[in-house]
């Protein structure tokens, strides 16, 4: 089904189990008819006149369902749910960082969910329902949903921690060409990663203490192992962003020993130079004016002899006093 209109996909659960459908008896439904899921694209053509003057719900919920940015939340409006959740860009060309949000209304009997841009999670339950194997309830819709986005996460956070590993084994071989810019990177993912995840785990904390009369216990206590996993994924992101400012500074620190050691080299060769500078200055030697050059040819190798002699002194000199 296309997504010009709209519709994404919508299905009917019966006793016969999931059935998908379209407009039309998208329109025609009653409760009676069983749990239907309709599953909206934000930039369809029909999906504002559909939720803001045929699915008959608040005005307010429409807007919530429509807005572009949305912070993850649980709300209960006027006898609904309204959920707002966030998972990991996984679309080709994307990144991963750059979250897809999914906003979920949960009525008497039925779901409308509303996307902008396509999330796999999504595409994991229409699979499911299309296999015959859907969730039975608005229960465990939802925690199949926020199941499959939490498992979706865990290879972009293992990533970024693989990288680092990475990264860390190159400082220690003392490689640094892009690894400041690598690691700024991993930095900013683990930021974004983050500022979306920590309210992520607020509206789980809320969707398990509110009083949802269509969450059970047992529901409630998979709600509560996947807000878990939310929080040590956060753990997670902050070690990870811990790590990547300690590696920093290991970089910098050797790029400034590095930069000693040269510095120290120059200054040692400085030192060698510079009585050489001064002998040459104060007999005023040049191409045609090495002093004695008329008087004997042998004037300018011992002028040599005796800079090298001195260079030789010098040598000597700084070793004893351990500076070389």
């Amino acid at each position: 089904m296309g997504e010009i209109d709209g519709l994404v996909c919508a299905f009917v659960q019966s006793t016969d189990g999931w059935r998908e459908i379209g407009w039309d008896e998208i329109a025609n439904w009653s409760e009676e008819d069983g749990l239907l899921w309709v599953h909206l694209n934000t930039s369809g053509e029909k999906t504002v006149k559909f939720l803001k003057e045929e699915a008959a719900i608040d005005p307010i919920i429409a807007e919530h369902l429509l807005a572009e940015e949305t912070r993850p939340r649980t709300e209960q409006l006027n006898g609904s749910t309204l959920i707002n959740l966030r998972g990991v860009n996984l679309n080709p060309g994307a990144d991963p960082e750059d979250m897809v949000a999914i906003r979920l209304l949960f009525a008497p009997n039925r779901i409308i969910s509303t996307r902008g841009r396509r999330l796999l999670a999504i595409s994991d339950l229409r699979e499911r329902i299309l296999a015959g194997r859907g969730p039975a309830s608005q229960g465990e819709f939802i925690v199949y949903l926020v199941g499959r986005l939490i498992e979706r996460m865990a290879p972009t956070i293992e990533r970024l921690d693989d990288q680092e590993d990475e990264l860390e084994e190159r400082v220690i071989e003392g490689t640094h060409e892009g690894i400041r810019s690598k690691l700024t990177t991993i930095r900013r993912q683990a930021i974004v990663l983050r500022r979306y995840l920590s309210p992520q785990r607020e509206a789980m904390n809320r969707l398990q203490l509110e009083s949802i009369t269509w969450l059970n216990a047992r529901q409630r206590a998979s709600l509560r192992d996947t807000n878990d996993k939310i929080i040590r994924f956060i753990e997670e992101l902050d070690a990870i962003r811990e790590r990547a400012a300690i590696i920093q500074d290991e970089v910098m620190s050797q790029m400034s020993e590095q930069m000693n050691r040269n510095m120290y080299l120059l200054s040692i060769v400085a030192t060698i130079m510079l009585p050489l500078g001064f002998l040459t200055g104060l007999l005023g030697v040049n191409v045609d004016g090495i002093p004695g050059a008329d008087n004997s040819p042998l004037a300018f190798p011992v002028l040599s002899i005796i800079m090298l002699a001195l260079i030789v002194v010098e040598v000597i000199l700084l070793k004893k006093l351990k500076i070389i």
